[in-house]
């Protein structure tokens, strides 16, 4: 009886393995044109010059550029009318290719101006495309939330410490918060960085660290204030990011507050922040 058992699996594997291979065939997909989209990248940040990126997506099987400056040409929009009005007073971005040094970024627009900290009225962008598309948003500059304190606190008889946040949420209405936790310098690769809300939280944010820091480190904790749309911008895009290359991620479209004409994504906001660098001690 055994060994009837034994061939019928045999068989049963063998009969499968041959189906398998029988079912195994090329099949052609048409897939639609793909129509590129703008994608808009624009943060006010106080005291800083007006900028703001305007590039344009490609295929996933366009093939890739073989030079930097391939893909800048590929990937950036020029000619484009930019505009941001405030307070009675209209900023028209120049097109060029910049570099601000604090934050490491390029941009595409910029105006001369800076910011002004103005926590009241609204900033409203406008964008003429080359094409004769509109692009327009408005946002706000959010106060900044301070933080009130960093503790440091070491394992006892070890030499590693971990690093406490503290900042009070602001009582009586809806807010979001982008932490931002970098080792040694900003350049580095953040330790932490997501955006949460305050609905689980009473008074008082903590955030915390592995104990990973010996004493002499150096540590920067970053607490943005942010607004809703950038909110579910930044977190749309993380979930694209993880989903994006993963065969069995549903599809996560990006979160934008850009409006008009122009197939567009993207955000438009005021970013505001209070940054605390601390040198790990006993």
């Amino acid at each position: 009886m055994q060994r009837i058992i034994n061939y019928s699996f045999l068989f049963l594997a063998f009969a499968v393995t041959l189906v398998s291979c029988n079912l195994e065939q090329e099949i052609d997909i048409n897939l639609p044109d793909y129509e590129s989209r703008y994608v808009v990248e624009c943060y006010l940040e106080p005291g800083q010059p007006f900028s703001l990126l305007l590039t344009q997506t490609a295929s996933y099987f366009d093939p890739f550029p073989s030079t930097n400056a391939e893909f800048l040409d590929d990937i950036l929009v020029d000619g484009a009318t930019v505009t941001i009005a405030h307070g009675g007073q209209t900023f028209t971005l120049q097109n060029g290719l910049f570099f601000n040094p604090l934050s490491r970024k390029a941009y595409n627009y910029l105006a001369p101006d800076l910011v002004p900290t103005d926590y009241e009225q609204s900033f409203e962008l406008n964008i003429v495309t080359p094409d004769g598309k509109t692009i327009t948003a408005t946002t706000r500059i959010l106060r900044p939330v301070p933080i009130d304190s960093i503790v440091v606190e070491f394992l006892e008889d070890d030499t590693l410490a971990r690093v406490l946040t503290y900042f009070k949420d602001i009582p009586n209405e809806q807010n979001y918060f982008r932490r931002m936790f970098h080792e040694h310098s900003l350049d580095s690769i953040p330790l932490q960085d997501f955006a949460t809300d305050d609905r689980f939280v009473e008074d008082n944010f903590v955030f915390g660290s592995a104990y990973n820091f010996a004493a002499g480190d150096t540590v920067f904790n970053t607490i943005f204030h942010i607004d809703r749309p950038y909110y579910d911008f930044f977190n749309s895009v993380q979930t694209a990011a993880s989903s994006n290359g993963n065969p069995f991620g549903q599809p996560s479209p990006i979160i934008s507050n850009l409006q008009g004409t122009a197939n567009v994504i993207g955000i438009f906001t005021g970013l505001t922040y209070e940054r605390v660098m601390t040198i790990v001690e006993r």
